[in-house]
Order: structure tokens, then sequence, then C-alpha cells
């Protein structure tokens, strides 16, 4: 990949972009940068924009340090145009971004190998808004986009169906609402790291919209041995159904009446946060594998072709 011939690479990290998760992707986008430069890295930081092909042409960067979150970033966009580039960039590939961004085609690949989930389907926004598309409890989320834009439960004392802000899609995912813990799992490489349990202030009233407010990150995640050992499991084979490369980290929830059984995945995120204080790198630190070290290691896994 060339980037050996350099005593010095050259390192581009991309970050903000148009997306709804602006705000998020620039302030991992400065972390991995600053942590880049101590690391000896020549790093420039790029905030991606309409001009972002002839800004790397002009630079040629020896790789690209994907730091975007959200639409463009996330889901493939970029990623074809690294590829086009024929620039070796971080984390996964075309297919796999785009893939993992699509939440019901997450789940068909999921259910293809064996790895459990809840129903969902996909539904107009209107009709989410006039009437129950699937019974209470459910949860009403963007099936392609991030978090950011909001997420709604809708309970089963719901009065009726939720009213969804304008900035929803037009096109949302109505999936059963699994109750329990919100578990998650890092993967680097081949290597599945640890679960964390995260602690949410979550869904305030009968038709919250859910803001990802205040959360406390517990690790190793307390749980019994083979609910930690089916998380790594479950982890590894999401990333490799899915087709990912680098870092990914996949969301799960366990209902701890119901055991091992208890236990689904939500979703895989291919461009997880990277401040110091994310789940991601939260996770590598405890592995031993400090904020630093695991941003060399992107750089070096980078390539073309993923």
């Amino acid at each position: 990949m060339g980037m050996s011939s350099r005593a010095n690479p050259k390192v581009a990290v991309l970050m903000g972009g148009p997306s709804s998760e602006r705000e998020v992707s620039l302030s991992s986008g400065r972390e991995c940068a600053a942590a880049l430069r101590d690391e000896g890295f020549e790093v420039h930081e790029i905030d991606a924009a309409r001009d972002l092909a002839s800004v790397l042409i002009d630079l040629s960067p020896d790789v690209c340090f994907n730091a975007l979150h959200g639409r463009w970033g996330e889901d493939g966009c970029v990623q074809g145009l690294l590829e086009w580039l024929g620039l070796p960039y971080t984390h996964s590939g075309v297919l796999a971004s785009a893939l993992a961004m699509d939440k019901e085609r997450t789940k068909d690949v999921y259910r293809r190998h064996g790895l459990p989930v809840v129903d969902s389907v996909l539904a107009p926004r209107g009709e989410v808004c006039r009437r129950h598309v699937v019974a209470p409890p459910y949860v009403v989320k963007p099936h392609n986009e991030g978090s950011s834009v909001g997420v709604y439960l809708v309970h089963d004392a719901a009065n009726g169906p939720p009213k969804l802000s304008d900035e929803m899609p037009e096109t949302v995912m109505v999936e059963a609402f699994a109750p329990g813990r919100e578990l998650t799992t890092t993967v680097v490489g081949d290597r599945p790291l640890c679960v964390t349990d995260i602690l949410t202030d979550g869904w305030y009233d009968y038709d919250a919209k859910y803001k990802p407010g205040g959360s406390r990150h517990v690790l190793p995640a307390e749980v019994p041995e083979e609910i930690t050992a089916r998380c790594l499991d479950y982890a590894i084979r999401a990333h490799q159904a899915l087709g990912c490369r680098g870092v990914s980290r996949t969301d799960f929830r366990w209902d701890e009446s119901r055991g091992q059984d208890g236990l689904i995945l939500l979703e895989t995120n291919t461009q997880p946060g990277m401040t110091p204080t994310s789940l991601t790198p939260e996770q590598a630190s405890h592995t031993g594998m400090g904020f630093g070290a695991l941003c060399r290691w992107m750089v070096e896994d980078a390539s073309c072709h993923r």
C-alpha cells in the first residue's frame, strides 16, 4: 500500500461532512488527528465537502483515516470515492458500509447467519403517524441514517401512534421493542474486545423521542459469563457476515428474564465514535490498546479493495 515507503506517512483525516452527525464526526476527527500526530504521522484534517475528490488529489495522502459518521461517510459513498481515487482507507469497504447502514438489510444478513434479531417492518412515515403498523410496544427509527435524528418508543399503554418529527426520513423502521440492557462489543480486525453495559437516562415519557443524553459505561459488563461469551461470538460473526473491515461495533439488547434467549442484535456500526471516551476506544484501552495505538493500528490496517 506504499505507506511503509515513507519515513513519515501522510494521513488525511476525513471528518465533518454534510450528514446529521457532523458534530460527532468533527470531535472524533480532531481527537484521532491529535493522536496520530503524537504517533508520528504527518496529519491533515479535512472537513469533507463536495470538493473532496479534488482536495485529496492535490494532497495525495498515503492513507485516508475515515472519521466521518452518518450518510456519505458511513454508507459506502465516500468509500467508493476513495476506491476510485486509489487511496487506501480505514474501516469497512463499499458493500459492508452500505449494508450496515441499512438496518433492515443488516437484519436479513444477521438472520441468514443465524444471529438473533427482533421483528421489524419498513413503513412510510405518514402511515406510522396515522396508525399502529405493529402492535405496541414498538420503536420507530430511521432505517438508514444515524440515531441523531431520533428514535421513538411507543409504549403498550400509548393512546395512539407516534407524532414523528419532520426530520425523520420518508421511510422508517418500526421494530418490536426489545426490553432489557444495552450491551455493545467492538471488533478490531478479527478480535472482539469486551462487553460494555450502557446505562442511559433513556426513555422519558409515553411518546418519547429518545435523545442520547447522559449515559454511564460499565466495562467489562457485569453479566453472566455465557452472555459475555455470546456477545463476543455474535460481534465477530456479525462483523464477518456483513464483510466489515478494520473496526466495527455491534449493539445488543439483553432481556435478563429470558437468559441466553433474551440476547438480540440491534445493529453494527462500521464507523463507531472515536473520541477517547467513546465506547470503542474505551474497550480498546481496557484490553491494553491505548487511543494512540488504536488509531495507529487503523492507519496500518488501511487499504483499497476492502
